[in-house]
């Protein structure tokens, strides 16, 4: 196997970890928006996450902060652009559900793909192109499928969630064309750490205190998770980017929704109190596993 067959496959590892942990993403999110506001919560993933690559670079790779002698000011652009998906992103979670954000927000990928061809030059087959459709086509019919099983008063609401998570996914494509830029010259965790740092005092002011100093015990831990999974999450998908194309490491994320269908069918099942039933419709099912199998077959090997 060639070193670029190996790079590959390194970095659509990094990818698959990373939508193994926004599967279960988007079920803690709805759960904390119960008690807290998205800017809340957004700070507080992100203050986690500041606090904690900081504290591994100066542990384990201080030479690292050398890289910021000439300051990636690109970096800025994509913590704005990643700052915004997170606040659009919970938004749209609050006002709708985990299945129905899941799947909009894949058209994140989607559009990243194309620009990986179109302005990376990415090589892309046939077999690809035709899975980026295919996941298109499902998205679309996904969309149509939920507002036709949403109660006449509520579409107001679910389209306006809807909105929100799409325009989150469009400012992490933002976020995701910059990072694929600065891979190449400054190392992951240093470009991770100033996207933190930006969005952590950005989102400051904003900040509901009050309600921080209010939360249970449960709530903290829940707020330790989604912390620890911001910082995993994109130091596997820094990595991923680094080693891999980046069409290939977009469409393999849509995997995530997968893993959140899974579990919220199966807490519709148990009737638990603390999440909202979430189940989709049959026509949800096959619109989802087009978005799904679209990707398997976008990123599958010739």
């Amino acid at each position: 196997m060639t070193d670029h067959s190996n790079q590959q496959r390194r970095g659509l590892i990094f990818a698959l970890l990373t939508a193994l942990l926004w599967g279960f993403l988007a079920i803690a999110l709805k759960v904390s928006v119960a008690v807290l506001d998205p800017i809340t919560v957004s700070w507080f993933r992100f203050s986690i996450a500041s606090v904690l690559i900081l504290v591994f670079i100066q542990v384990k790779k201080p030479g690292e902060f050398a890289a910021l002698k000439k300051f990636p000011w690109l970096a800025l652009v994509a913590a704005a652009g990643l700052c915004l998906n997170y606040v659009g992103y919970i938004s749209g979670i609050q006002l709708t559900s985990p299945n129905n954000a899941q799947i909009i927000i894949q058209s994140a990928p989607l559009v990243l793909g194309v620009i990986g061809i179109v302005f990376f030059k990415e090589q892309i087959s046939r077999r690809q192109l035709t899975g980026i459709v295919i996941a298109a086509a499902g998205f679309y019919f996904f969309y149509l499928t939920q507002l036709d099983n949403t109660h006449e008063a509520e579409r107001s609401v679910y389209n306006s969630g809807s909105l929100y998570v799409l325009l989150a996914a469009l400012c992490w494509v933002i976020y995701a064309v910059c990072q694929k830029i600065l891979v190449r010259t400054y190392p992951v965790r240093i470009i991770n750490s100033i996207l933190f740092i930006f969005s952590t005092v950005a989102l400051a002011p904003l900040v509901d205190y009050q309600s921080i100093f209010q939360m249970s015990i449960g709530m903290w831990f829940l707020m330790l998770f989604l912390g620890l999974n911001t910082l995993l999450a994109y130091s596997f998908l820094g990595e991923a980017f680094k080693y891999a194309d980046a069409n290939k490491v977009g469409i393999i994320i849509t995997l995530n929704p997968l893993i959140t269908i899974f579990v919220m069918t199966a807490l519709s099942y148990l009737e638990v109190s603390w999440i909202a039933s979430d189940e989709l419709s049959a026509m949800g099912f096959v619109s989802a596993l087009a978005v799904i199998g679209g990707a398997i077959l976008a990123v599958k090997s010739k």
